[in-house]
């Protein structure tokens, strides 16, 4: 599979959304997230702008859906959506209606396995249940209240080639990733690249980080995109 980056905007006003996604495809990026803070700031518009404003270009919504998962789905799915997120720890039932609407939107679903007690044993349970993709995640305040104790927080690539072993569907590592680790996520065997906070987003505010974001991402882009092809496992 060809490596796929996809930037999360999670911001909080449409202005910002559009103007980084706008960035973002000129330095090359391939798929758009509308990131929970945006979705939860500016509702199904948020879906519905991108895709008028990018017709051609796969988008996410990641609702981290943890019930009412069939309508959430569809919901997104009529707005333009070509992917939703659902979470592991949501009631088996949840996963599989969400599942069952993408089967009928002809939408992907991602499963999430943020908080999982066994994170690669949420990835297998994601891939049985159904879901296309699996989204190995690392939560934002899990990251920050283990390192405000002083710890070491632990990141997606921890166990990373575990997960990717454990299932046969594209993986993608999330949560606070420098740069130079989101890069080499697909030499770990996950081609999905997701670019997100503290990346090309203040980690502090959701709001676009300074400096030259477009030229970030073009390198990026380029360095991900030259890989070449990733081996994702047949399904068993």
């Amino acid at each position: 599979m060809r490596p796929i980056v996809q930037i999360s905007l999670d911001v909080t006003t449409m202005e910002e959304a559009i103007e980084t996604a706008e960035l973002a495809r000129r330095a090359g990026v391939d798929w758009l997230e509308a990131g929970t803070p945006l979705i939860l700031a500016q509702g199904l518009k948020a879906v519905r702008e991108l895709r008028a404003r990018f017709p051609e270009v796969p988008i996410v919504a990641d609702l981290k859906t943890m019930d009412g998962g069939y309508l959430e789905a569809e919901m997104m799915a009529k707005a333009g959506a070509t992917h939703v997120v659902v979470m592991a720890r949501a009631h088996a039932e949840t996963l599989r209606v969400v599942v069952k609407a993408g089967q009928d939107y002809g939408i992907g679903v991602m499963g999430d396995n943020l908080g999982c007690p066994d994170m690669v044993a949420g990835a297998k349970l994601l891939e049985d249940l159904g879901c296309g993709y699996v989204i190995h995640h690392i939560g934002y305040d899990e990251r920050r209240g283990i390192s405000a104790r002083g710890e070491k927080a632990p990141t997606p690539l921890d166990q990373l080639r575990e997960v990717v072993e454990a299932v046969s569907v594209p993986v993608q590592a999330v949560g606070g990733l420098s740069i130079e680790q989101a890069i080499e996520t697909p030499s770990y065997g996950a081609p999905l690249v997701v670019i997100g906070a503290p990346l090309a987003i203040n980690p502090e505010r959701f709001q676009q980080a300074g400096g030259d974001l477009e030229a970030v991402l073009r390198r990026i882009c380029d360095e991900v995109h030259s890989f070449g092809d990733v081996a994702v496992k047949s399904k068993k």
